[in-house]
């Protein structure tokens, strides 16, 4: 399979909006440690977001730092500044979460040092001589990251449209902080994909990277997992288990594993772009009454 890219594929009509990051901020004084009431399987299971995300983005915002000499495109490189404004924003917002566990016994550090050595030694920089292999290396990372996004803005799309979360009596404040941060995924949900496409564009790298980013999330994701159940102060014998995630798939208060593998042929598609997925509408329409969002464009930052 040839790795040139293919045919350029068209993005939905009247999809790019500007971005911009938003200064939110978030009380967790009054949120619980099994903040969805009665099923810690999926409290722990969504608070893995708060142990991947901060490294990763933090990775993100490295690596597109490093890509912005490469941009020819004026549009294109406003995008990657509003991206990287809103990533670092995500970084800090579940950053904060973290101090939060650890008030209600659940010390996060173990398994956080694991991801951070992930991100930062394993796909960090490297010493490499200036040009071809340097380059390599950069437009790696650049397709490893639109792979990553492709399942950040499907979780982004999911959560705003999680209404068992609103039914079972989830934390309003914890579910606002996965909102705005899904809506902005949604969002942005093109400009990974459009910074590939820029740079390199090549089908085999866009299936290789998948494949890694795929199996990298899966992996981390199951570990974090183990590690809050096991880990929880409150549960006897707690463990993680493929039951109780199709039991959530079910119930909807976490993603059907159906729809998680429908997602990827779509990303593998020749004729794949982020923006025939999720809505831009419905994510301004969150950004517009989530009360952090609102009280950041007020100056007033807060949680809801």
């Amino acid at each position: 399979m040839s790795n040139k890219a293919s045919p350029r594929p068209e993005p939905a009509a009247q999809e790019h909006v500007p971005l911009k990051a938003r200064n939110v901020a978030f009380d967790w004084a009054g949120t619980p440690l099994h903040w969805v009431p009665g099923d810690p399987s999926t409290t722990h299971t969504i608070n893995v977001l708060h142990l991947l995300l901060p490294a990763g983005e933090r990775w993100f915002v490295h690596v597109y730092k490093q890509a912005l000499p490469l941009i020819r495109d004026a549009r294109l490189r406003e995008d990657v500044l509003g991206f990287i404004g809103q990533e670092a924003m995500h970084s800090q917002a579940h950053d904060g979460v973290l101090p939060h566990l650890r008030a209600q016994g659940l010390d996060p550090e173990p398994y956080t040092a694991q991801v951070d050595w992930f991100f930062e030694k394993l796909l960090g920089d490297r010493t490499l001589p200036p040009g071809r292999a340097r380059q390599w290396w950069l437009r790696e990372r650049i397709a490893l990251i639109a792979a990553i996004e492709h399942y950040t803005a499907f979780l982004g799309d999911w959560v705003l449209n999680a209404e068992a979360l609103d039914a079972k009596g989830a934390d309003p404040v914890m579910l606002d902080l996965l909102r705005w941060h899904g809506a902005e995924e949604v969002e942005h949900r093109s400009v990974a994909y459009e910074l590939f496409l820029h740079v390199d564009g090549g089908y085999r790298r866009r299936a290789r990277t998948w494949a890694l980013a795929f199996g990298a999330l899966v992996f981390m994701w199951q570990r974090g997992m183990r590690f809050f159940m096991e880990n929880d102060p409150t549960l006897r014998d707690g463990k993680a288990s493929a039951k109780d995630f199709w039991r959530g798939g079910r119930e909807g208060v976490l993603p059907e594993p159906a729809a998680m593998l429908r997602s990827i042929p779509q990303y593998l598609s020749p004729s794949y772009h982020p923006s025939h997925y999720g809505s831009t509408a419905q994510a301004a329409a969150y950004l517009a009454r989530s009360p952090a969002a609102v009280a950041a464009e007020a100056g007033s930052p807060g949680g809801a």
